[in-house]
């Protein structure tokens, strides 16, 4: 059974993350299902992503039109210059993400794949993945379900940025990854480097 979960990604004002940080944990702290919260080091500036699992979308729905009629979404309101909430479904052969130390640094690479790219995508993957995650390990791969369709996002951990970079190279040199004509099906690529929030399960 494929894994949902919900993905949001708060942009703060400049300057802000630090204070942002403390507020949204108070606001996540009776929340079961967190599994990340992570601010933005490269890439796209001032970014917080919060990543829960979803166990009933319904009410997944609900709980967000709870926290956009509060006024203050998670705490940080007044701080918030933009903000987005998606519904991704994880590959069905990849397993559930569950907190652990395996950052701190996370790749989160998001593609908009062509309108007739996503099944020849995710079968690219289901072949590919077990010799790329030989090398490095693979946190999730997913696909949107609202917003901007199809975004296909896939996530992975690093030790540090060098290793980051030793390690996609390999990869490269092996000729393991990218998956044999992935690129081809892609519209729009974007990648970012997290790190994780103090109270992160996920760090």
């Amino acid at each position: 059974m494929a894994n949902h979960y919900d993905v949001t990604i708060i942009t703060v004002q400049p300057g802000t993350h630090p204070k942002a940080l403390p507020l949204i944990k108070e606001s996540l702290s009776n929340a079961p299902n967190l599994l990340a919260c992570w601010f933005t080091d490269i890439g796209a500036l001032n970014r917080i992503m919060i990543i829960r699992s979803i166990a009933d979308v319904a009410a997944n729905l609900d709980a967000r039109a709870q926290v956009l009629a509060s006024g203050n979404p998670f705490g940080v309101g007044e701080l918030i210059a933009e903000m987005s909430m998606d519904t991704y479904t994880a590959l069905d052969f990849l397993p559930a993400m569950q907190p652990g130390e395996l950052g701190p640094f996370y790749e989160v690479r998001t593609y908009v794949l062509k309108p007739d790219g996503l099944a020849p995508t995710v079968e690219l993957w289901r072949k590919s993945v077990p010799v790329r995650a030989r090398i490095s390990p693979l946190l999730t791969a997913m696909v949107s379900a609202t917003g901007t369709v199809a975004r296909f996002m896939h996530i992975w951990p690093y030790k540090t940025l060098d290793e980051r970079m030793r390690l996609r190279a390999k990869s490269v040199e092996e000729k393991v990854w990218p998956p044999p004509g992935g690129p081809g099906h892609l519209a729009v690529m974007h990648n970012d480097i997290y790190m994780p929030a103090p109270f992160s399960p996920l760090r």
